[in-house]
């Protein structure tokens, strides 16, 4: 690391070997596992106390076995993909040979425990920078497809953004879609009493097995749903959140924000995407700390869209052809 106000370098988390992103004297550092691209904290200093925003992995342990998916970089999928099969360009394809009953799942890609290569890292006074990337996703049952796969992670005055390349290095067309799954936290305690505010029109209907449900009855307006409304800022309370926001709307800059605040301290965050569509879970069902954070998910689709007509079009990537999505998350105090 150099004497620059941004830095940008190597560190260790018990045998695994870590990427530091920093800002000099702002007390702001964010620290990415090589394993996943998984950040695990996001530290900043504000009005004079130390927070961590990100609800991480704690240690070398949970990254090495990632319950509960937690930052994880989801390619060439998002979500879950029904009864892990689908069909593209007329062949049926299946995750699972062989698996049967309730053991076929498949969710969230193919990169959550695969080591990425560190492709670059530097800093300069404008800010510091580190790019992940990997070449693991590649023709295996039910995926007979090649992707690279890039995650620029950039620390700013503007908070953290990430921006994902996928290029298609086969030489077929082949569906694919980019998400990231981070939890958040702006106080200690349970979800409760934080605010939450999703700028969106739709909510995205699923069954039992959240899967969306077929065609257009996959589609509530949030008029229809005011339980899980939050297109103005509330109360969190005790609703139980798992669900895909679409129809999103953006603010003057291109940016569509979903906001989480503490109103008890004002302290809060702002997750922003481009586009696609955003899902939200209180973390009721994870193996520690159930409701003790937010996981605000930017994704480029829905959950299962290869096997969404509607979806077909945003997913499909042609030979040499390569598509990025960009999303990122702002401190608002």
């Amino acid at each position: 690391m150099d004497a620059t106000r941004y830095a940008a370098g190597h560190d260790r988390l018990g045998e695994r070997e870590i990427v530091v992103l920093a800002e000099a004297g702002a007390g702001r550092r964010v620290r990415i596992a090589r394993r996943g691209a998984a950040l695990f904290s996001f530290e900043a200093n504000v009005a004079g106390v130390a927070r961590d925003l990100a609800d991480g992995y704690r240690d070398a342990a949970e990254v090495a076995a990632p319950a509960g998916s937690r930052f994880a970089i989801m390619a060439p999928f998002a979500g879950r993909i029904a009864d892990a099969r689908y069909r593209f360009d007329g062949q049926l394809q299946d995750l699972q040979p062989g698996v049967t009953g309730a053991a076929r799942a498949s969710r969230h890609g193919f990169v959550r425990d695969v080591d990425f290569d560190i492709a670059a890292l530097d800093a300069d006074d404008g800010r510091a920078q580190a790019t992940l990337a990997t070449r693991a996703i590649r023709p295996q049952p039910g995926y007979p497809h090649a992707i690279d796969l890039a995650v620029t992670f950039t620390l700013d005055d503007g908070g953290l953004t990430l921006e994902a390349c996928m290029r298609n290095v086969g030489d077929r067309a082949a569906p694919c879609f980019f998400g990231w799954h981070p939890y958040f936290r702006v106080a200690d305690g349970e979800v409760d009493d934080w605010q939450l505010q999703i700028p969106a029109q739709t909510l995205i209907r699923t069954g039992a097995d959240l899967i969306a449900l077929d065609g257009t009855e996959a589609y509530v307006a949030l008029d229809d749903a005011p339980a899980l409304d939050f297109r103005e800022p509330r109360r969190i309370g005790d609703s139980i959140i798992d669900q895909g926001y679409t129809d999103l709307e953006a603010d003057a800059d291109g940016r569509v924000r979903t906001r989480l605040r503490d109103p008890a301290s004002g302290f809060g965050i702002a997750v922003w995407q481009e586009r696609g569509v955003l899902h939200a879970f209180t973390a009721d069902t994870v193996s520690r700390d159930a409701r003790r954070a937010v996981a605000l998910e930017p994704m480029e689709c829905m959950a299962d869209a290869f096997n969404r007509p509607e979806c077909a079009a945003a997913v499909r990537l042609e030979p040499g052809a390569e598509r990025r999505f960009r999303c990122g998350v702002e401190i608002v105090s």
